[in-house]
């Protein structure tokens, strides 16, 4: 009798196990020694309801073996362990690693961590979704239960694991998880602008100033974080700290609410600090209120208790609540002080994310929290805070990866300290391009600590960073319409903004070990300078791979051959961005982001077919769940040399009834051409770039409900002149001027082997050496 086994739809019962598959490829496994085994949402998993899957069974000498289409799973039904249970890949990649005992040391590309705090440079990382050898586990033994909204602990006998075998095809794994652990949610559009943030005690006339200042500069800002010194911190000493507090400052902000009514009239969305965890002492304004809901009496503290929903729910109300009423959009929750709470296993941060999220979700508008990272799950609650790094050249380092690596366990909305919080020291090169990398990552956040020499006014830097972080501001508002289109394809298609070069090269080598490189949304490759500048040359670089076809880079427009790693070299102006031949980029020439944008600034890049959706809607609410939308499908169609705007489909009412389009086709040779509004030709203004190689077309007052035609009459590509481009560098270049003519002699007269064999011969410094390479086999 024991022998026996019970299947119901996708699960087999067999002994004290419960082995249900998902997928062919995902299998959860269960033991429980009472056999009551667990239906219930978890904090990891909100859905197992998923189709039908085909397997077989084999129950032979006290182990059933059971197989899909991908999958052996082998199991003796009792408590696990590395002989009684093993799953099998049944097509690996791999020859030798391809079956899992449980118990094994999981290979794996790792997923992301709870915080950066005190980091200074690379940490370790729990373990994500992805493995070369094709599987990986994730146990969800632990998780409490979300019984009724809120968290109870399992029985601590019940093991529960689920595993992900899906060889190299990382998207689908991905996809899965999410549809077993919950969406990622839109965030508004407004997120993807610009933060300011700073612990500094501000108060409403220096906060105002500061802003006048980058108006004065034309420098955008979406959203205001307002750290802690908001509230009251010098506090009486027998209350305690001041870290937590929920009462304005009256003295830095005499009238909160006209404070907050002038920073939404200047665009802005505002986020308050919290630091919950010393509750809500006498001193506060509304302390009445919730003592009296929570029958404290004698003027007690009302203590933090995660474990208590009471106290989280009165929290809100007479709390958090009247705040928000005020004009505060949502909160920045900085839990620091660890993982235990009253019940055992029970998470502080994990609960502060879940309540507070769910408490935001108010007149339909889009919940939102910002706050750390807590485990697989944690996605559903965005936005990330990444945590008080050290303002050092290795953090910098790090957070590419960092980033990159969080895709892996579908956590895609990562907001970090750009530039750094604390410590470390001002350098400004270093402060350059951590704005570059911030501009091209999920949430762009300038940040710092409460220090009088540490502050991310681009101001506070040399002429050369002053500039190139006004430039970078300005750029990550002319993104939004792409990183907005990218923001629905995470919740549609489950594909983060920050993608792994693997996730699309699984067999190349290089996708797994350049490990800064990324895709940056469907139509971008993203290779950031994170080291020194090289002194010689006054340039700095970072390792880059093309994969396979032909690529433009963002900035310099320059066209390079794929299918190699190359050393990148850039001043201190600009970065690796790359974009292959038929992409189109959609940008705005409008730096408000809260709004669809008036004027659009289209970069098509030439040399084959491609083309883009742009995604749109009301930017806010929860309506995008209902496909309230507009969506204008653009068309690079080089090979019958047209470029088409297909007229906007769905709610009109979204998006401005007529546009103004200033579109670039990138790498081609100036050429004539006529321009079709439904099919009747009509006027426009072009100029062309003879240094990028760029023609501009400008139309006006273009109707969205119309279609557009450009038609050339000739198409060829044209490329940069690369002697000029040398001469650039060299000119640059802090070197011997009699070497400089000599080379420049030399890069004149030869063919680019000879070219090659010389620059060898004479030994020039390594970093001049490629530098030139880079440009000449471009």
């Amino acid at each position: 009798m024991s022998q026996e086994f019970k299947i119901e739809n996708n699960s087999i019962y067999f002994k004290h196990q419960r082995i249900t598959f998902l997928t062919k490829s995902l299998v959860r496994v269960e033991y429980s020694p009472t056999n009551k085994f667990i239906d219930e949402k978890t904090q990891m998993v909100v859905n197992r309801d998923f189709d039908k899957v085909d397997f077989t069974t084999n129950l032979n000498n006290g182990f059933l073996k059971l197989t899909t289409d991908a999958l052996f799973v082998e199991t003796n039904g009792e408590k696990f362990s590395a002989l009684g249970l093993t799953i099998t890949l049944r097509q690996s990649e791999e020859l030798y690693y391809n079956t899992y005992h449980y118990g094994d040391k999981i290979h794996n590309l790792k997923g992301t961590a709870r915080t950066l705090d005190e980091a200074d440079g690379e940490i370790p990382l729990e373990d994500g979704l992805m493995s070369r050898r094709g599987f990986s586990i994730i146990d969800d033994s632990k998780s409490m239960l979300n019984v009724e909204d809120f968290f109870t602990p399992r029985d601590k006998n019940h093991m529960d694991i689920y595993f992900f075998g899906y060889n190299h095809n990382y998207l689908e794994c991905l996809k899965d998880f999410y549809k077993l652990s919950g969406k990622t949610p839109m965030i508004p559009r407004y997120t993807l602008g610009n933060w300011w943030s700073r612990y500094y005690k501000y108060t409403t006339k220096s906060y105002l100033e500061l802003l006048d200042k980058f108006d004065e500069e034309n420098i955008p800002f979406s959203v205001a974080v307002i750290d802690m010194d908001w509230h009251l911190v010098d506090i009486d000493r027998k209350f305690g700290s001041g870290w937590t507090g929920y009462t304005w400052n009256k003295k830095f902000f005499p009238d909160p609410k006209a404070f907050l009514e002038e920073l939404h009239k200047r665009g802005l969305k505002v986020t308050l600090n919290d630091h919950p965890a010393d509750g809500v002492r006498s001193f506060e304004d509304n302390y009445c209120d919730i003592a009296k809901a929570m029958n404290v009496k004698n003027n007690e503290d009302v203590n933090f208790d995660a474990s208590d929903k009471k106290y989280l729910d009165s929290l809100q109300k007479h709390i958090l609540d009247p705040l928000e009423k005020d004009g505060i959009d949502f909160w920045w929750l900085d839990w620091q002080q660890g993982t235990t709470s009253k019940i055992e296993g029970l998470d502080p941060l994990w609960v502060l994310n879940y309540h507070r999220f769910m408490a935001s979700k108010k007149d339909n508008k889009r919940p939102l929290i910002f706050s750390r990272y807590a485990g697989p799950g944690s996605h559903r609650y965005p936005i990330g805070f990444s945590g008080d790094t050290y303002i050092t050249w290795e953090s910098l380092a790090f957070q590419p990866k960092f980033t990159i690596c969080a895709s892996n366990i579908g956590y895609g909305w990562w907001s970090h300290d750009i530039g750094g919080h604390m410590r470390g020291y001002k350098d400004n090169d270093l402060t350059a391009r951590w704005t570059q990398f911030g501009v091209f990552s999920p949430i762009m956040r300038l940040h710092s600590s409460n220090e009088i020499f540490n502050g991310k006014e681009p101001w506070r830097f040399n002429r050369d960073t002053h500039s190139v972080m006004n430039k970078f501001l300005r750029l990550r508002h002319k993104l939004i319409p792409y990183l907005y289109t990218m923001n629905y394809e995470a919740w549609k298609n489950d594909t983060p903004l920050v993608r792994p070069m693997y996730y699309y090269h699984s067999e190349e080598d290089i996708a797994y070990t350049n490990e800064s490189q990324y895709y940056f949304g469907s139509q971008m490759i993203v290779s950031p300078i994170v080291s020194k500048q090289h002194k010689a040359i006054n340039m700095g670089s970072a390792l880059t791979w093309l994969p396979d076809g032909k690529y433009y880079d963002f900035f310099t427009s320059r066209r390079y051959n794929g299918n190699r790693a190359i050393k990148m070299y850039r001043t201190i102006d600009s970065i690796p961005v790359l974009i292959k031949e038929g992409n189109i980029i959609v940008l705005s020439n409008d730096l408000e982001c809260d709004e669809n944008p008036k004027n659009l600034n289209i970069k098509c890049y030439m040399g084959n077919n491609g083309n883009f959706d742009l995604y749109e809607d009301d930017n806010i609410s929860e309506n995008y769940k209902n496909d309230n939308k507009v969506i204008t499908h653009f068309i690079n169609d080089y090979n019958n040399r047209k470029f088409i705007i297909n007229k906007a489909d769905g709610n009109l009412s979204l998006i401005p009834e007529v546009r103004n389009y200033e579109i670039t086709f990138v790498g081609i040779k100036d050429t004539s051409l006529i321009v079709l509004q439904d099919g009747n030709e009509i006027n426009y203004s072009k100029k062309y770039d003879s240094l990028k190689k760029e023609l501009t077309v400008f139309l006006d007052k273009i109707n969205t409900t119309s279609t557009l035609e450009i038609e050339f009459e000739i198409l060829k590509i044209s490329e940069i002149d690369k002697i000029e481009s040398i001469r650039e560098i060299l000119d640059r270049c802090e070197i011997n001027i009699k070497l400089k003519d000599k080379l420049f002699d030399i890069i004149q007269n030869n063919t680019n082997e000879n070219i090659i064999s010389n620059l060898i011969s004479l030994n020039i410094d390594s970093n001049l050496y490629n530098a030139i390479i880079e440009i000449l086999l471009a």
